[in-house]
């Protein structure tokens, strides 16, 4: 570099983090924190290269046709991340739902699944070495060991297989290392009574074999407390081991074991409930006015429920064993998952029994996964085939859960009963007590309760092969056959409440209904699961069982202009199984097809020591499915709607290693998504509106590290993050996703910031570190609960996490 240029860089980067100091810095983090060297005496530090795995082959990131975006180590720990849920604001374009951690969503360049039953297959398939993590509760796992984080986005049908209609998410765990014993630990301590403690012991046990485990321990206090009782909600109490063993077995073969365990238990997410509720017992006016809503981050929590669960039991095994021969390689992936999981949360947002309601999933599932891969490269080709077999039998429980005396007020609010007051059980119980007989119908628990399961089998076949047509000019084709076999089962009972049976059984035998003029069976009725279908099959089991098939092809050409500029455009396709709704009998649905056209540009300048990306691509995504509550009803219902939908948009991301000890990072991604067919169950024609999602969303950090010498490193990390305003459309409203009330600013644009300050010895040895997460307090409503807004009056918001902070040691062996 020339001393003009030199001067210039140095220059534009001392402007830059001035800016940065006085916190400046643009939309925050993209997936690329480099870790930090001292200055050096010899040749200038370079711009680390990135090694990926996106196209099933080793690569380096700037010669991969995909857009792409590698999350770190270094950012991980910047951010003090404990799952794929603490790191989507640094992502563009993806989102995570990950407030309940056993009923997770995802969402990649605006596709998602909105369902959390067994019958739906995820949109944005994860990937844990390789292993198809499924669905729910099995994927949201806290990080034990993680390298790195490949986000592929757009539809990845050939590469990845089913479910990946939107992209998909790669993560790599480091493996065993036979060169050196090693031990870590960790231990974090922040507020609201947060305690994380994480170690390693790598261990050799042979020239090439070694053993790696891993731990950690979490919990925390919780962030809300309950207004009546004083008690701690939405703590974190979980903890997590991983056992990994590698060995070799001659010159060519070598294997991998690892075992995953992890369990989860705390209290379920709160929810806050925002209507304005006169002195007990009184009730709201209905219909609700949503214009008087509360904002739920300034008004107490008060929560009353019962059995207040989310739990987890996870273990998985992984066996990979691979074997080179002459004309290439051979991989065997093998694994065995296995979770049960339980959250039960209250829907109301009140601590009053005459309103009460709560909903609990409870879900158990077994998967196997079974691959064969070959692979080899000459001095044109560079090919992949292979074969995959996916067994998965999994069983759920959807339950609503009441009182007596809440399904007293849905009767009365809806005028169902025929007596004076418009009360059921509550006139009884007047009657009862006037005749001074000891037996009341209010007080006794209610369940209404879904049974739904699935046997699930997945075949496939796939190769991929790059031609090298000339030494600028490769053509990637690829093509998967897949095969989904389904079977499927509703079972719908009435409702269970035994205490109201038992009592009404004793009033029957005293001859109080022919008294009373009203018969015993008008007690009996179902007030959850009552659209026509569950209606007509209370306590029968039904059954289906389909099959899907489908062909995902992918076309790609890059060209090398020169060594640092590739430009590459590509047509592929992803999809989503076909399935059914867990919540509606009978009800099955197609594959859902996405086909994406992208074209992009990867530069490199290496004397600046920069990288830039850019891509744009137009998708079209036929039958999508969703499960949208309809409150068109006088008792809402969970139906499934089917919609096609478009979308454009740009992807860019940035690199700059400014100096040897300061660097910045930039991503960002713009989308236009609207529906192309839409009109929903309730009437409302979605087709030309925008789906919800905002134009924009970027992140970006920069670090700097003061070399203290004799006395270690000093490293300064910042990183901001933010997601526009949700485009909000007359669909969007009525699913609670933006409008609806000034109070509560729903859909607003979002921003979060993070700095970290650590030291690390000169060996490396000790560390010792201060972060904040969400510096300025930034919190935002995430959802509303209006299951009991028409038949309650009652509507209950669940908010976002404010302010974290705290401090980590560390050492090193």
């Amino acid at each position: 570099m020339s001393l003009r240029k030199h001067r210039l860089v140095t220059a534009t980067a001392t402007a830059i983090a001035a800016l940065c100091g006085g916190g400046l810095v643009l939309a925050a983090p993209a997936a690329f924190a480099q870790s930090a060297e001292p200055n050096q005496a010899s040749a200038p530090k370079e711009l680390d290269k990135i090694t990926v795995t996106a196209q099933s082959r080793e690569q380096e990131l700037q010669d991969v046709p995909i857009a792409l975006q590698v999350v770190t180590d270094q950012l991980i720990d910047d951010t003090a991340a404990q799952d794929l849920g603490d790191l989507d604001s640094f992502v563009p374009g993806l989102v995570v739902d990950s407030q309940q951690p056993t009923q997770p969503g995802f969402e990649l360049r605006g596709i998602s699944t909105d369902d959390f039953g067994i019958g739906t297959d995820p949109a944005v398939g994860v990937y844990v070495d390789g292993v198809y993590a499924g669905r729910g509760g099995g994927v949201l796992l806290p990080f034990t060991d993680v390298e790195r984080i490949e986000v592929l986005k757009g539809p990845q049908g050939t590469l990845f297989g089913r479910n990946t209609a939107a992209g998909a998410i790669s993560i790599i765990t480091r493996k065993p290392d036979a060169s050196a014993t090693e031990v870590k630990t960790k231990l974090r301590i922040g507020n609201y009574g947060k305690q994380y403690l994480e170690g390693m012991l790598n261990l050799p046990t042979g020239e090439d074999s070694a053993f790696r485990f891993n731990a950690l321990v979490n919990h925390a206090d919780g962030w809300i407390q309950d207004a009546a009782t004083g008690r701690d909600l939405n703590p974190e109490n979980n903890w997590a081991t991983r056992a990994a063993f590698k060995t070799r077995f001659g010159e060519r073969t070598s294997a991998l074991i690892s075992w995953d365990h992890e369990s989860l238990d705390q209290l379920g997410q709160a929810t806050t409930g925002i209507i304005a509720l006169p002195p007990a017992p009184g009730l709201a006016p209905l219909p609700v006015d949503e214009s008087a809503y509360l904002d739920p981050r300034k008004i107490p929590t008060m929560s009353d429920a019962e059995g207040n669960e989310e739990s987890r039991r996870f273990d998985g095994v992984t066996l990979i064993v691979d074997h080179g021969f002459d004309w290439g390689g051979f991989t065997s992936t093998t694994s065995w998952r296995d979770y049960d999981s339980v959250n039960r949360v209250e829907e109301d947002g009140t601590n009053r029994n005459y309103l009460y309601v709560d909903s609990t999933n409870t879900e158990s599932n077994r998967s196997y996964y079974q691959e064969f891969k070959f692979s080899g490269s000459t001095d044109k080709l560079d090919w992949i085939a292979g074969a995959s077999y996916f067994k998965e039998d999994a069983r759920q429980t959807s339950e609503v859960n009441a009182l007596t005396d809440s399904v007293d007020t849905i009767v009365h609010n809806l005028g169902l009963a025929p007596t004076p007051n418009g009360y059921l059980f509550g006139y009884v119980d007047q009657q009862l007590d006037a005749l001074g007989i000891p037996i009341h119908l209010l007080g006794h628990r209610w369940n209404e309760t879904f049974r739904n399961t699935l046997d699930t089998k997945a075949y496939a076949v796939f190769g991929d092969v790059i031609w090298h047509a000339t030494d600028k000019l490769n053509l990637t084709v690829g093509l998967r056959y897949t095969r989904d076999e389904k079977d499927f089962s509703w079972h719908n009972d009435p409702r269970y409440a035994p205490g109201l049976d038992a009592a009404l059984d004793q009033l029957e035998g005293l001859g109080f209904f022919d008294l009373a003029g009203i018969p015993r069976d008008f007690f009996v009725f179902d007030i959850a699961f009552i659209d026509p279908p569950a209606m007509l099959n209370k306590g029968l089991t039904n059954r289906d069982k389909r099959s899907w098939s489908d062909f995902s092809p992918r076309f790609v050409a890059d060209y090398h202009i020169n060594d640092d500029t590739m430009v590459f455009a590509s047509l592929a396709k992803g999809y989503k199984a076909g399935g059914f709704n867990s919540l509606q009998i009978g009800s099955s649905f197609e594959n859902e097809d996405v086909w994406n056209f992208e074209t992009g540009i990867k530069k490199s300048f290496p004397d600046q020591r920069l990288q830039l990306n850019a891509s744009a691509f137009y998708y079209v995504y036929d039958n999508r499915q969703a499960v949208r509550l309809d409150s068109s009803t006088s008792i809402p219902r969970f139906v499934v709607d089917t919609s096609d939908l478009e979308a454009y948009g740009l992807d860019f991301d940035m690199r700059w290693q400014a100096t040897d000890n300061f660097g910045l990072d930039f991503n960002a991604s713009f989308i236009d998504s609207t529906y192309k067919n839409y009109v929903t169950s309730d009437g409302i024609d979605a087709s030309g509106d925008p789906t919800g999602l905002p134009y924009w969303s970027a992140a970006g950090g920069a670090y700097y590290v003061v070399n203290l010498a004799d006395h270690g490193d000093l490293r300064f990390s910042l990183r901001h993050s933010y997601r526009g305003k949700v485009r909000c459309g007359a669909e969007s409203q009525a699913q609670n996703r933006c409008g609806v009330s000034p109070a509560l600013d729903l859909g607003e644009a979002q921003n979060r910031t993070d700095l970290r300050i650590g030291w690390t010895s000169p060996q490396g040895r000790w560390g010792l570190a201060a972060y904040g997460n969400n510096l300025f307090d930034n919190q935002y409503i995430n959802s509303l609960g209006t299951y009991g807004k028409n038949v309650l009056g009652t509507v209950g918001a669940r908010v976002s996490e404010p302010r974290t902070f705290g401090v980590e040691f560390s050492a090193k062996y």
